[in-house]
């Protein structure tokens, strides 16, 4: 399979070190590369097909989140993914927020690298699994205690299950938002938790493992 990548990033190194890493997602891959905000938004329009852009938080030309808003609305249908040098819990969520399918640490190894552009481009979330416990303990504050034993055996909270319900009849990201009346960024995160809990990294393969074990009833997710 080929894969087109967009490559958006202002350091040069940091471009050709990630050359190597794409690399390893597929037997064909064609790499794009941008130096700055403006050049990635020409490359996304010159090139339709992109399979992934990679982009930089925080480069020549670039607002930050905005610019992440404003790369996503122009090309809504490309999987986009920030690979930045940030922790900021509130960094995550926002990008999260404003469409981005996943946040990479730039201080992680290649092998974690390959793995969580391999989630996104099978149709998952990836966010660091530090922060991504950070973001779903603030997400957790103030929520009820009740939950059945088996979710504490996971340790899933009630958010995660709901959203795994939800997966399950088909429910998009957006959808789900406006169902529990959550930000779409905030349910990525919680699906992305979910992800991490149960050890798998696209929507299918929760269902069936969440069915398997008793989190959802026996016809969810059924096609």
């Amino acid at each position: 399979m080929k894969l087109k990548v967009l490559l958006a990033d202002d350091h040069a190194l940091f471009r050709d070190g990630m050359r190597y890493v794409l690399q390893q997602l597929s037997d064909e891959v064609e790499i794009l590369d941008a130096a700055n905000f403006a050049d990635a938004l020409a490359q996304a329009e010159a090139h339709p097909s992109l399979d992934l852009v990679l982009l930089d938080l925080n480069m020549p030309g670039s607002d930050g989140v905005s610019s992440i808003r404003i790369f996503h609305q122009r090309f809504p249908g490309i999987p986009l993914v920030v690979v930045s040098g940030s922790d900021r819990r509130t960094d995550i969520e926002w990008v999260m927020e404003h469409g981005a399918m996943g946040f990479v640490s730039k201080m992680s190894s290649g092998k974690i690298m390959v793995g969580a552009l391999r989630m996104v481009l099978d149709g998952g979330i990836y966010l660091p699994p530090q922060l991504l416990a950070q973001s779903v303990a603030a997400l957790g504050q103030g929520e009820p205690e009740e939950t059945i034993t088996q979710m504490n055996k996971l340790g899933m909270t009630r958010r995660q299950m709901e959203v795994l319900q939800h997966l399950a009849a088909g429910l998009s990201n957006k959808e789900i938002s406006s169902k529990m009346n959550l930000a779409e960024g905030t349910v990525k995160v919680h699906v992305a938790a979910a992800y991490q809990v149960l050890q798998v990294s696209s929507r299918l393969d929760a269902v069936r493992k969440a069915r398997n074990l008793g989190l959802i009833g026996a016809g969810q997710g059924e096609s």
